[in-house]
């Protein structure tokens, strides 16, 4: 498929609900309004296709990017582009969906994490928090847990709402995987008191760190 056959399809699936929710989120008038779904089954029908996934990703679409995202290879990628890419995210979707397709498993993702967590672009520093999240979560040994919680507990409340969002959920990651930081999480946790009131499903668990750090240890134990 080209680049344009792959836009007249989103075009056609596009919804005025989803189209004003994701206004309501931060995106602009790049974007059809697509189920994410629907983003998903037309990935599977394309597969892996490197360069049109580029040429997706130049146009600014919102659907069309979050496309690219799924049929891209990473791994090519080099530091340079995903620097590019990152600094240009406009809504928290398509930041979440790169860092779970694109630098989740990418083999620059430890020198890229770093490098981000200081940077004053808030995507940035977003998916250098998530990293870091995912770092703490499925390999913590070789990180200072302590001066990360430092940094948390200074930063955070002054933090744009797209890096609070992600340093939050090291925070979190911290306490539930490090028993002797648990302690600490949690107080910090408390002390700040970001998202304590945010508005949950039901059946959801709470983003308010305290909360979600004690109901995973409970889920643990069980």
């Amino acid at each position: 498929m080209t680049a344009k056959e792959v836009l007249g399809e989103l075009e056609a699936m596009g919804d005025e609900k989803v189209y004003a929710r994701n206004e309501r989120n931060g995106a602009g008038k790049e974007q059809y309004g697509v189920k994410l779904g629907d983003i998903r089954k037309l990935a599977k029908r394309i597969k892996q296709d490197h360069e049109l996934a580029l040429e997706l990703w130049k146009t600014k679409n919102l659907e069309a990017r979050l496309l690219a995202i799924i049929v891209m290879k990473p791994e090519v990628l080099s530091t340079t582009q995903l620097d590019e890419m990152v600094k240009t995210f406009d809504v928290p979707q398509l930041a979440d969906w790169f860092n779970m397709y694109v630098l989740k498993d990418h083999p620059e993702k430890d020198s890229l994490r770093e490098q981000w967590m200081n940077s004053e672009n808030v995507w940035a520093a977003r998916s250098g928090w998530s990293l870091t999240a995912g770092k703490v979560a499925r390999d913590n040994e070789k990180l200072d847990l302590d001066r990360l919680l430092d940094r948390i507990e200074a930063e955070m409340p002054h933090a744009a709402p797209q890096v609070q969002w992600t340093m939050n959920t090291a925070l979190a990651q911290i306490g539930i995987k490090s028993v002797n930081h648990r302690e600490r999480a949690i107080a910090i946790g408390e002390k700040l008191g970001i998202y304590k009131d945010y508005p949950v499903s039901k059946g959801c668990t709470s983003p308010f760190a305290p909360i979600w750090i004690n109901e995973m240890v409970s889920r643990q134990k069980d």
